[in-house]
C-alpha cells in the first residue's frame, strides 16, 4: 500500500496537469470507493479515508500525515481568536457592559473563562446557530476582548510570529486545495443527471441508477412516510429512516437499479404524494457515478474544515484559495440541505476567521447581495444554513462596516434590494399595497430590514468627505423606501353596511415594526455630525413636500372664531381617506428633534429657505391620522372591521408608539411652538370636526351625534393635555433618557405593583433590545420578594407619587382607569383629598418654549368656558364627566405654568396670563372660575369636588399684585386638611356628649326595672359549675385514660356521631354501617418513589412482589414500586357520585381533546370540588365502639400464650388447607392436628361473635375500591374474582402509610404466615430479607379474621381474641423485623447466639432504635386507624418519642425484651429464619440488602447557577447519535439521568408503541410519573403517562423573583430553594397527575401535543 501511495504521488508531481492527473484519479476511484444504497453502509467512512483522503493527506505534507496535522495543530494553539461554530440550540452569552452590539456573543467556555462573569448583566441565550464566538475579536468588545484561554494564546502568538510555513507545503497546499476546490464546486452544482464531465466519465459503463428523493417544505413527514410505503413497498419503520435521512440530509437514496425500475419509483412516488398534496414530492433518477462524485464533494468539504481547522487561527496557515472559494460559494444556494450545512462551515473555518480573507467575501457578498437576497426569499430553506444569513458576521465589524460604507454604498444596495423585491407592491401612485401578499415571502424580506440595522449598528465618531457622500446618498435611497409607505394603504369610513372583506393590515404594520429601530438609528448617525444632520433634514423636508403634493389638494378657505381668522383647506378625517402610515412626516419631526438638541437649528436658513415651512401644513397629516384615532376610538368607524381597530392599537403599543404615535404628538409640539396659539387650537377644532360645536352654530338633537361630540371633545381636551404636558423627551425639555426612562417606570407602577419582566414588556426598547430599566428601578420602587409561588413584585416609591399624571399618554384606556382607582384608593386609604393634581413639568426647551401659549390663548379659554357651561346646565346628553376632568386638568396646568413664570421673572415681564382671562366673562356667558363654583354642586362631579376646590382656593386666594402671592398646591391642601380636622373634632366631641346621655339613660332604666332583672334566669347556670365537672371527670371509666392501641390493656374505641355534608347534593349524613355508603374521592396510582433500588430497570409491578405457591404476594423491602391511594378529602353518598361518573363519561366523551385531560376508559375524573385528578372511591365506614372486659382478658391471656396461640392458628391453618384441597369435612379436620395438639376449631373457643354487617351500598364501594387498586397496582384488566384483590388492598393501604411516614420523618413531624411461622410446606418461602414486614403486618392483621369463618355460620373473633391476635402478631413482625435489621448490618447468624447477643442488652442500641423507629410510627399509624384509640400527647414531641411509641403499641420499651419473655417459642423461629440460605449468601456479600432505616428518596441536587446546568447540557453528547444535530438534554430529577429528548435518534418501544427517551425512563425510573428539567428552556416537564404531560415553573428565579420559560430574558437564574423543595413535595406526596390535570383544565388545550414522544 505504501509503494502504491509513493508511486501515485510522484505521478502527481511528474504530470505537467497535476488537475488533470488528480481528477483522473478521482474518476477510477470514486465510484469504486462508494457503495451507495439505501441503508448506510458502516464501511463506507474507513474506505474514504483509506483509499481517497490518505493519498491526498500524503501528497500534501509529504509525510505521515498524523505527523503534518500535530505540526499545524501546534500553530493553531497559539491562536488568540476561539471562533467556535455554534450549533442550534447552543447557550452563548454576551455582556451588556463590553459588547459593542448584542451580536457580540461568547461560548461557554470563554465566558466562564472571562472577567464578564462578575459584570451586572450578562444575558444569556439559546443561538440560532451559525455564529461563533467573538472572544478575541478586538471590535466585538469595548474591554476584556479575550478570555484567559486566548489571552494566552495571543501573547504565545507574539512570540512564534517568526514561525512561516515550510514553502514546499505552501506550494502543494495551494495546488491541491485550487483542484479540490474547483472539483468541489462542479460537482455541487451539477445538475445532468444521466452523464459527468467528459475527464470524469467512467471507463466502463454501469447502468446502475440510483432513485434519490429530495426534501421540500410542502410534506410532512407522515406524507413522506406514507409515499414511500405505498411505492417502494416497504415497513414504516424502513419509510421513517428514509425519511429523518431525507430530513436531514435534504436528500436520500430510496431505490437502487436499472434505469427503468428507478424511473418506476420515480413516478410511484410522485403520483402517491399528489394524492395527499398539490404539490409531488420531488424525486429524480441520477447515474450512479454521479452521486458518487456529488457525495465525495460533500466530504471533501468535511476534509476541508478539518484541515483548516488545525492552520487556519494560526500564524502560518495553510494557503487556502480565498478568491477561488469566493467567487464559488455565493453560487451554493441550490444545493441540499447537508450541501449547504458543509459549505456553510467551510465559509466559517477559512474566509471569516482571516481579516483579509474577511474583507474580501464581504465586497463579493455585497456585489451579489441582490441576488443572494432574491434567491433567499424564494427559496423554502431556513435561514440559518442559507449563505445571505452571514451578513450578520460581516455588517457588525465597525472597520467592515465603514468600509463598505464608503467603497461599496452597502446602505443604497440593501435599500436597492428592499425596494427591489417589494416593487411588486407598489400600485400606481407609487405607494405600496399589499393585499394578497404571500406571508412567508413576506417574512423572508424582514431579514434584509435586519441587515439594514446590522450596518449601521455602530455610529461612526469620526467623519469624513467620503462617508458623509456614501451615507446621504444611502439616506436618499432610505427616503424613496419611505416615499412608497407615506400614506400607503388609505382608509376611508364606511357608511350604512359594514365592510365585507377586511383588508390586509399586518404586512404594513409589521414594515413599521422593522422600520422602528432603523429609523432611529438613521436619526442617530445624522445627529452625530452636524454637516450630514442639516443635509438631511434638508432631503428629508423636501421629500414630505413632494409626498403631500401628490394628493389633491381642495382650495383654502377663512374660518372665523372669537375674532380669529384662519385660512387652510378645509379636510374631514370622517369623509376623506387618511392613512396611519407616515414614515417621512415623523422622520422629519425626529431629524428637527436633533437640531434643537445640537444647537444646528440655528444654521438651518443656511440650508434651507425658512419661507418654504408651512409647519400648518407639515403637521397636517400627522393631526389627521391622530384624529382618525380619536374617531376610532368614539367608535364612529365600527363599520370598518376589526383591521382598523388593530391598527390603532398597534399605532399606540410599545411596539411602534416610539416612531409613530410619540412622533405624531412631536409633530404638533413643533407646530404649536411655529403657530399662533389661537390658529392652532383652531386647526385642532376643525380636524376634529368640533369647529362648529364651539362656535356655537350647531344645535344637533340627534342622541347619536351628540354622543360623538362628547366624544370628540374628551379625545380633543386630551391631546391637547398631551402637546402641553408631555415634555419628557430630550430636545422638547432639559430631561436626559434616564428621567424619561423613570417616568415611564413610575406611571406602570402606579397602576399596580409589577413583576421585572412586566415592567420591561411596558417599556419601550432600543436598538440593542435595551430597555434602561435597570439603572432606574432602584431610584422609584421598592422591590418585594417573592413567596413559594409567584413572583417578586416592585411598588413605586411613596416619594414618586406626585409625578403621576392620570393622562399620562401612553396609558391605553384600561390602564388609564386603573391607575386613576388605584391612586384615588391609595389617598383614601392615606386620609387626603381625592384631586389628582396635574404634576409639575420640565420647562420647554427654548425651540419649544412658544407651546405654553396655548394655555393662555382666546380659543383655550373659550374651550373651557364651552365645556363648563354644558356641565352647568347639567343635560347629560351634551357633556360628560371625563369631558370636565380633561377641562379641569387643563385648568390645573395652566395655573402651575402661570406660577412657574411668576416665579422664574418678575411679574412686568410675565406675558402668560391666563388667570386674568379666566376671571372674566362675556356678554352670554359667565367666567370660567365662575362657571367652576356653579359646577362645583353638582352631584354627577362629586368625584371631582376636591379639584374644583384645590382650582378655586389656588385662584381666589391669590393676590393680583405679587407673583408670590400665588397660592401653591400644598398651602391649599394643608388648609382643607385643617377645615376638615376641625369638623372631625367637633363631630367626635358630638358624638361624645350624645353616647354619655344614652349612657345615664340605661342606668336609669335598670334601677327602675330592677324587678325584671332579678328574675332572669342566670345564664351561667345552663352550663356544669366547677363542682358538676369534678364529679363527672371522677365518674369517667378509668379505660379512657388507656393509650393503648391493641392487646388485652387496649383502650376503648369511643362512640363518635359523624355527620357528613356531599358535596354535590349539599345534603348531611350521618357515617353509618347500614346507611348509604358515604365516599371520598381518591386516586390510585402506582409509585417508586419510596424505592431502594433507583436507577435498576423496572419490569411489571408484579415483578416486585414475590410469589409463593399458595399466590400470596410478599412486597420486598426494596419497596420497588408500590401502590398509593390518595384522596383531595371531598365527599359525596355513592349514588350522587355514581350520577357524576356517568354524566362525566357521557358529556365529556364529546367534548374537545377530553382525552388529553382525563382517561375515560381508566375510570378517571376530576374532583367535582377541587378538579384532583381521581380514578375511584373509598367508602368511609364508622368505627365499631369498643370496649374491652380487662378481667375477661386477662383470664384468657393466662390461657392463651404466644406459643399456645402459634399451634392454634397453624391448626386452623392446617384444617382449611385440608378442606379446601382435600374436601375433608370439619370433623375430619379437627383431627389431622394429632392428639394432645389444638384441634381445628380451637381457635373459636377463645371468643367469637357476629360479623359486622354493612349495607350493600358501602359493600358495593368496598369492591369498586379493591377492583380499581387490583387493576392499576397490577396493571390487569379488572376482575373481582381475582385472588390477588384483597392481597392488593392490603398492600396499597401499608404503602400509603408508609407514604404518609416519609414526609414525617423528613420535616420530625408526627395468607401471609409462611414468612414468620415453620409451617409444613417451606419450598419458595421467601427469606426473612426478602419481605417489608409492615406490609406483611397490616396483610396479617387485616386477614386474621378470615380463618374464624365456618361452613355454616358466619363469624368473626370477639374483641378480646382481637386484642390478642393483633398483639402476637406484632410481637411476631417485630421481632423478625429485628432480626432483619441485625442480619443487614453484620450481626452473628446463629441462634444461640444471637440470644445470648441480646440478653446481654439492657437498653436498646441507638442504632437498631433509628432502623425500626419507622416501622413502629408507621404500625402507630395503622392501628390508629384500625381501632381509633388516641395515641398519647408524646408520641409527637421529639423528646421520649420512642417509648411513647412501644407504650401505645403494648411493647416494651426495650424490644429485646421480646426475645427473652418468648425464647421458648422464638428459637426455633431463629434457627430458621438465619439459616436460610439467602442470609448466608447476604452475609457473604453475593447479595444486596437493604439497610434500615431505608434511605430516604428525594430529588436530585440541583446546582445554584443555572449556567452549570447549561454547561452540563453542552457537553451532553446522545449515546444514539454520532451528528452535530440540535438535541434537547433533559435532566431526570428523580435520578439524575440526563435524556436526548425530542429526538428520533432515542425513541424507544414500550407496549408496542414508538415513545420518546423521558417517556421510555419515567416508565422504568417513576412507574409512568417523571419530573424532568428541560435544559435549555428551563422548565419542568412532569409526566403522568405516555400520553399526558404538562409545563411546570422551574425553581431557578432570577435577580428579580422570576422564572425564564425558554431563557428569553436570558437573566442569570440561581436556585431558589424554596420553589424546589415545593416541586420536591409535588413528587413525594403524590400530586404530579393531579397538577398535570388541573394544567390541562386550566389551559384549555386545543391541540394535542405529542407526551409521548418527548
Amino acid at each position: 500500500m505504501a509503494c502504491h501511495l509513493s508511486a501515485v504521488m510522484q505521478k502527481w508531481l511528474d504530470a505537467a496537469d497535476s488537475y488533470a492527473e488528480l481528477r483522473s484519479y478521482l474518476r477510477d476511484m470514486v465510484p469504486r470507493t462508494y457503495h451507495l444504497d439505501t441503508v448506510l453502509d458502516p464501511q463506507e467512512e474507513e474506505r474514504v479515508q483509506k483509499c481517497l483522503l490518505h493519498p491526498l493527506e500524503c501528497f500534501l505534507f509529504g509525510e505521515d500525515p498524523e505527523e503534518g496535522l500535530a505540526k499545524l495543530k501546534q500553530g493553531s494553539e497559539s491562536s488568540g481568536i476561539c471562533g467556535r461554530v455554534f450549533k442550534e440550540g447552543e447557550t452563548v452569552y454576551s455582556c451588556r457592559d463590553c459588547a459593542i452590539d448584542p451580536t457580540c456573543v461568547l461560548c461557554m467556555d470563554c465566558f466562564q473563562e472571562n472577567f464578564h462573569g462578575n459584570n451586572a448583566y450578562f444575558p444569556m441565550h439559546a443561538s440560532s446557530g451559525g455564529g461563533f464566538c467573538d472572544c478575541g475579536d478586538l471590535e466585538a468588545w469595548k474591554i476584556g476582548p479575550c478570555c484567559a484561554i486566548h489571552d494566552q494564546g495571543t501573547a504565545v502568538a507574539m512570540e512564534t510570529d517568526a514561525s512561516v510555513l515550510d514553502p514546499v507545503l505552501h506550494e502543494r497546499a495551494e495546488q491541491l486545495f485550487r483542484c479540490l476546490l474547483r472539483y468541489v464546486t462542479e460537482m455541487l452544482v451539477w445538475e445532468k443527471y444521466y452523464e459527468l464531465p467528459e475527464d470524469l466519465e467512467p471507463r466502463v459503463d454501469e447502468e446502475v441508477y440510483l432513485c434519490v428523493l429530495y426534501n421540500d417544505d410542502h410534506h410532512s413527514f407522515d406524507h413522506v412516510i406514507y409515499s414511500l410505503q405505498r411505492s417502494i413497498k416497504c415497513t414504516q419503520a424502513v419509510a421513517q429512516a428514509h425519511t429523518a435521512l431525507i430530513d436531514k440530509e435534504g436528500r436520500w437514496i430510496v431505490k437502487k437499479g436499472t434505469v427503468l425500475a428507478c424511473q418506476e419509483v420515480n413516478d410511484l412516488i410522485e403520483s402517491n404524494s399528489k394524492h395527499i398534496s398539490q404539490e409531488a414530492l420531488r424525486v429524480e433518477v441520477l447515474l450512479y457515478a454521479v452521486v458518487a462524485h456529488q457525495t465525495f464533494a460533500l466530504r471533501l468539504g468535511n476534509w476541508f474544515q478539518k484541515i483548516v481547522g488545525y492552520s487556519g487561527k494560526s500564524n502560518h496557515p495553510v494557503p487556502f484559495p480565498v478568491s477561488c472559494l469566493i467567487s464559488r460559494t455565493l453560487f451554493f444556494w441550490s444545493l441540499p440541505l447537508g450541501a449547504r450545512r458543509i459549505v456553510y462551515e467551510l465559509i466559517f473555518c477559512s474566509l471569516l476567521m482571516d481579516t483579509e480573507s474577511k474583507r474580501l467575501f464581504a465586497i463579493e457578498f455585497t456585489k451579489n447581495y441582490d441576488m443572494l437576497q432574491q434567491c433567499f426569499i424564494f427559496d423554502y430553506h431556513d435561514r440559518s444554513i442559507f449563505i445571505s444569513s452571514l451578513s450578520v458576521q460581516i455588517f457588525t465589524v465597525p472597520t467592515l462596516a465603514r468600509h463598505l460604507i464608503e467603497e461599496a454604498k452597502v446602505i443604497k444596495v440593501i435599500v436597492g434590494t428592499i425596494m427591489e423585491v417589494l416593487k411588486g407592491h407598489l400600485c400606481d401612485s407609487n405607494r405600496f399595497q399589499f393585499q394578497g401578499y404571500n406571508s412567508d415571502k413576506f417574512f423572508r424580506i424582514h431579514v434584509i430590514f435586519h441587515d439594514l440595522r446590522y450596518i449601521l449598528i455602530s455610529k461612526p465618531t469620526e467623519w469624513t468627505d467620503a462617508l458623509r457622500t456614501a451615507f446621504l446618498e444611502g439616506f436618499k435611497a432610505f427616503l424613496d423606501l419611505l416615499g412608497c409607505m407615506q400614506g400607503m394603504e388609505e382608509v376611508k369610513r364606511q357608511f350604512g353596511q359594514h365592510i365585507e372583506v377586511e383588508p390586509e393590515w399586518e404586512a404594513g404594520f409589521s414594515l413599521q415594526i422593522q422600520l422602528r429601530h432603523i429609523l432611529s438609528m438613521f436619526q442617530d448617525w445624522c445627529a452625530s455630525d452636524e454637516t450630514v444632520l442639516l443635509q438631511a433634514f434638508r432631503e428629508c423636508h423636501g421629500a414630505l413636500i413632494h409626498c403631500n403634493h401628490r394628493a389633491n389638494q381642495s382650495e383654502p378657505t377663512d374660518f372665523y372664531m372669537c375674532k380669529q381668522i384662519l385660512h387652510i383647506r378645509p379636510y374631514k378625517v370622517s369623509q376623506e381617506p387618511v392613512s396611519i402610515h407616515l414614515p417621512i412626516s415623523r422622520l422629519f419631526a425626529g431629524l428637527y428633534l436633533h437640531l434643537c438638541r445640537t444647537g444646528a437649528i440655528e444654521r438651518l436658513h443656511q440650508h434651507v429657505d425658512p419661507a418654504s415651512y408651512d409647519y400648518t401644513y407639515l403637521a397636517e397629516h400627522s393631526l389627521r391620522c391622530l384624529v382618525l384615532v380619536a374617531q376610532v376610538s368614539a367608535e364612529m368607524w365600527r363599520r370598518n372591521g376589526l383591521s382598523l381597530v388593530s391598527q390603532v392599537y398597534y399605532y399606540q403599543d410599545v411596539k411602534c408608539r416610539d416612531e409613530m404615535y410619540d412622533k405624531d404628538v412631536l409633530m404638533l409640539q413643533i407646530a404649536a411652538s411655529k403657530m399662533d396659539p389661537n390658529h392652532f387650537l383652531m386647526l385642532l377644532l376643525l380636524r376634529f370636526e368640533l369647529f362648529d360645536v364651539f362656535n356655537g352654530s350647531t344645535s344637533g338633537k340627534d342622541q347619536e351625534l351628540l354622543k360623538q361630540w362628547n366624544r370628540l371633545t374628551e379625545e380633543m381636551l386630551f391631546l391637547l393635555i398631551v402637546i402641553i404636558g408631555e415634555r419628557y423627551v430630550p430636545g422638547v425639555s432639559e430631561v436626559t433618557k434616564e428621567d424619561v426612562t423613570m417616568r415611564e417606570v413610575i406611571h406602570l407602577l402606579c397602576i399596580e405593583p409589577m413583576a421585572h419582566s412586566g415592567l420591561v414588556k411596558g417599556l419601550p426598547e432600543n436598538e440593542s433590545h435595551e430597555t434602561g430599566l435597570e439603572s432606574v428601578i432602584s431610584k422609584v420602587s421598592n422591590f418585594k420578594k417573592p413567596g413559594v409561588s409567584g413572583h417578586g413584585l416592585y411598588e413605586v416609591k411613596k416619594e414618586c407619587l406626585p409625578e403621576f399624571n392620570p393622562f399620562f399618554y401612553h396609558y391605553s384606556k384600561s390602564q388609564h382607569s386603573k391607575a386613576e382607582d388605584s391612586q384615588k384608593k391609595r389617598r383614601a386609604q392615606e386620609g387626603t383629598d381625592q384631586a389628582l393634581r396635574p404634576p409639575v413639568p420640565p420647562a420647554f426647551c427654548p425651540a419649544f418654549s412658544s407651546v405654553v401659549r396655548l394655555l393662555s390663548c382666546d380659543i383655550f379659554v373659550h374651550i373651557l368656558r364651552r365645556v363648563l357651561q354644558r356641565a352647568a346646565k347639567d343635560r347629560s346628553t351634551q357633556w360628560t364627566e371625563a369631558m370636565v376632568q380633561r377641562a379641569l386638568h387643563l385648568i390645573g396646568q395652566a395655573l402651575l405654568e402661570e406660577k412657574s413664570q411668576l416665579e422664574a421673572a418678575a411679574d412686568e415681564e410675565v406675558a402668560f396670563d391666563f388667570s386674568v382671562k379666566a376671571r372674566l366673562g362675556s356678554e352670554h356667558s359667565k367666567s370660567v372660575f365662575q362657571l367652576l363654583t356653579k359646577v362645583k354642586s353638582l352631584p354627577a362631579l362629586e368625584g371631582h369636588s376636591d379639584m374644583v376646590k384645590w382650582i378655586l382656593q389656588v385662584t381666589m386666594n391669590r393676590p393680583k399684585a405679587l407673583p408670590s402671592s400665588l397660592l401653591s398646591p400644598q398651602v391649599a391642601q394643608d388648609k382643607d386638611k385643617a377645615e376638615r380636622k376641625r369638623k372631625a373634632d367637633a363631630a367626635k366631641l358630638h358624638r361624645q356628649k350624645i353616647m354619655a346621655q344614652m349612657s345615664a339613660m340605661q342606668r336609669n332604666f335598670i334601677e327602675s326595672n330592677k324587678m325584671l332583672y332579678d328574675n332572669m334566669p342566670d345564664s351561667s347556670s345552663s352550663h356544669p359549675g366547677p363542682a358538676a365537672t369534678s364529679s363527672e371527670s371522677s365518674s369517667v371509666p378509668e379505660q379512657r385514660e388507656r393509650c393503648v392501641a391493641l392487646g388485652p390493656q387496649r383502650g376503648s374505641t369511643p362512640a363518635q356521631r359523624e355527620v357528613l355534608t356531599c358535596i354535590l347534593c349539599q345534603e348531611e349524613q350521618e357515617v353509618a354501617a347500614l346507611s348509604q355508603a358515604m365516599v371520598l374521592t381518591a386516586c390510585v396510582q402506582r409509585s417508586t418513589v419510596l424505592t431502594q433500588c433507583r436507577g435498576k430497570a423496572l419490569g411489571h409491578l408484579s415483578e416486585a412482589f414475590l410469589r409463593t405457591p399458595s399466590n400470596s404476594l410478599f412486597m420486598s423491602p426494596e419497596l420497588v414500586v408500590g401502590t398509593h391511594t390518595g384522596s383531595c378529602g371531598h365527599i359525596m353518598h355513592s349514588s350522587c357520585w355514581q350520577k357524576y361518573f356517568e354524566a362525566i363519561q357521557n358529556t365529556t366523551r364529546n367534548r374537545l381533546h377530553a382525552e388529553l385531560i382525563i382517561d375515560l376508559e381508566n375510570g378517571q375524573y376530576l374532583c367535582p370540588l377541587c378538579k384532583s385528578l381521581c380514578n375511584t372511591v373509598v367508602p368511609l365506614v364508622p368505627l365499631e365502639p369498643l370496649t374491652i372486659d380487662y378481667e375477661n382478658a386477662e383470664i384468657v391471656g393466662q390461657h392463651l400464650t404466644l406459643p399456645r396461640w402459634i399451634l392454634i392458628l397453624l391448626a386452623r391453618i392446617n384444617g382449611l388447607k385440608s378442606i379446601n384441597h382435600k374436601g375433608a369435612s370439619p370433623e375430619e379436620a379437627s383431627g389431622l392436628c394429632g392428639e394432645g395438639r389444638p384441634d381445628f376449631r380451637s381457635i373459636l373457643s377463645f371468643g367469637v361473635q357476629e360479623p359486622r354487617k354493612f349495607s350493600d351500598s358501602i359493600a358495593e364501594m368496598l369492591v369498586v375500591c379493591a377492583t380499581t387498586v387490583h387493576r392499576v397496582g397490577l396493571e390487569t384488566p379488572p376482575n373481582e374474582l381475582c385472588p390477588h384483590v384483597p392481597t392488593m388492598a392490603w398492600n396499597t393501604c401499608a404503602f400509603t402509610i408508609q407514604a404518609i411516614g416519609e414526609p414525617s420523618r423528613t420535616h420530625d413531624a408526627p395468607p401471609l404466615s409462611p414468612v414468620l411461622l415453620p409451617t409444613i410446606s417451606r419450598e419458595n418461602t421467601p427469606s426473612i430479607l426478602e419481605v417489608d414486614f409492615f406490609h406483611l403486618l397490616v396483610g396479617m392483621v387485616l386477614s386474621v379474621p378470615a380463618l374464624y369463618h365456618e361452613e355454616a355460620v358466619e363469624l368473626q373473633p370477639s374483641a378480646v381474641s382481637s386484642a390478642y391476635n393483633h398483639l402476637y402478631i406484632l410481637h411476631l413482625v417485630t421481632m423478625a423485623h429485628l432480626v432483619q435489621v441485625l442480619l443487614t448490618s453484620g450481626t452473628t447468624t446463629t441462634a444461640v447466639g444471637f440470644i445470648f447477643y441480646v440478653q446481654g442488652f439492657c437498653a436498646v442500641a441507638e442504632g437498631v432504635k433509628r432502623a425500626i423507629t419507622p416501622f413502629l410510627r408507621c404500625t402507630a399509624l395503622f392501628f390508629n386507624g384500625l381501632t381509633g384509640v388516641p395515641p398519647p400527647v408524646e408520641i409527637s414531641s421529639t423528646a421520649g418519642h420512642s417509648g411513647a411509641l412501644c407504650s401505645y403499641l403494648a411493647l416494651p420499651s426495650n424490644l429485646f425484651q421480646l426475645f427473652w419473655e418468648h425464647r421458648e417459642s422464638v428459637r426455633p423461629l431463629l434457627q430458621r429464619w438465619c439459616q436460610d440460605p439467602a442470609v448466608t449468601k447476604a452475609q457473604k456479600g453475593e447479595i444486596q440488602t437493604v439497610r434500615y432505616p431505608r434511605r430516604r428518596n428525594h430529588l436530585i441536587d440541583l446546582p445554584a447557577d443555572y449556567s452549570s446546568l447549561l454547561n452540563q447540557a453542552s457537553h451532553f453528547k446522545c449515546p444514539k447519535s454520532n451528528d452535530g444535530e440540535r438535541k434537547h438534554p433533559t435532566l431526570c430529577l428523580v435520578c439524575g439521568t440526563m435524556l436526548c429528548s425530542q429526538s428520533t435518534c432515542c425513541q424507544s418501544q414500550l407496549e408496542g408503541e414508538d415513545v420518546g427517551a423521558c417517556t421510555a425512563h419515567a416508565a422504568t425510573c417513576g412507574a409512568g410519573v417523571g419530573v424532568f428539567l428541560s435544559i435549555r428552556e428551563c422548565e419542568i416537564v412532569l409526566k403522568a403517562s405516555k400520553t399526558r404531560g404538562s409545563t411546570y415553573p422551574a425553581p431557578y428565579l432570577d435577580d428579580y423573583g422570576e422564572t425564564d420559560p425558554q431563557l428569553v430574558r436570558g437573566n442569570p437564574l440561581h436556585l431558589c430553594p424554596e420553589r424546589y423543595k415545593k416541586l420536591h413535595q409535588l413528587w413525594q406526596q403524590h400530586c404530579v397527575l393531579e397538577e398535570i390535570a388541573r394544567s390541562l383544565e386550566v389551559d384549555n388545550v386545543m391541540f394535542a401535543l405529542e407526551w409521548q414522544m418527548l
